[in-house]
């Protein structure tokens, strides 16, 4: 059997991202693709009110929405992303989420 990269999704059919993590109240849902040294790729799903504090990261980061609204602040200017939309925060600069409404999203960072 060839090695495998992509994890917790079905090869060969047509799948809805959306569908593959849930909202939980309160929380913050997440499921890994892809985490190795040079990507990661992360579902997500936001409870409203919930985050990710203010942090930096050594690869450039894709946020891209897939239901629902975020405010993501990236070096100090907020921006409010909503479904189909994409911000970019790039390496080391300091960015966090806030869920405006409960929102899901999947998180690509590339790292060198």
């Amino acid at each position: 059997m060839d090695k495998k990269f992509i994890k917790n999704i079905d090869f060969a059919k047509v799948v809805n991202l959306a569908g593959l993590v849930d909202y939980q109240a309160g929380r913050v849902v997440s499921l890994t693709l892809v985490q190795n040294d040079a990507l990661s790729l992360t579902l997500f799903a936001f409870g409203r009110g919930e985050g990710v504090s203010t942090h930096s990261a050594p690869g450039d980061a894709l946020v891209y929405l897939l239901d629902g609204q975020a405010e993501i602040t990236v070096g100090g200017q907020k921006v409010t992303a909503k479904t189909g939309e994409t911000v970019v925060m790039p390496a080391n600069v300091p960015h966090g989420l806030d869920a405006v409404e409960n929102f899901k999203m999947l998180l690509v960072v590339v790292k060198q």
